[in-house]
């Protein structure tokens, strides 16, 4: 996946929405995407996804454990010089 794919993720209840990739990182055997709505936006909103294999299918789930948020957070950081993640 290139930097700044533009992917579609349907949500639970189908609707779409679509998201950049900024960054895939895999972190003890888990594969983790920074993406965000808007690359023209300097406070744009980013979350991070964990992919999760269901079946034949790929699921990417909103990290939402603090913790987990807070290491993996850190981690895309380091790759990515000039990007400040802020937890809200």
């Amino acid at each position: 996946m290139s930097e700044n794919s533009k992917i579609m993720l349907t949500a639970d209840d189908g609707s779409e929405e679509a998201f950049f990739v900024l960054e895939k990182a895999d972190i003890a055997g888990v594969s983790y995407l920074l993406v965000t709505d808007s690359l023209e936006e300097e406070d744009a909103d980013a979350l991070v996804l964990k992919e999760k294999e269901e079946g034949t299918d790929v699921i990417y789930d909103v990290v939402d454990d603090e913790e987990e948020l807070r290491i993996i957070s850190k981690y895309f950081e380091e790759l990515l010089e000039d990007v400040e993640l802020r937890m809200e």
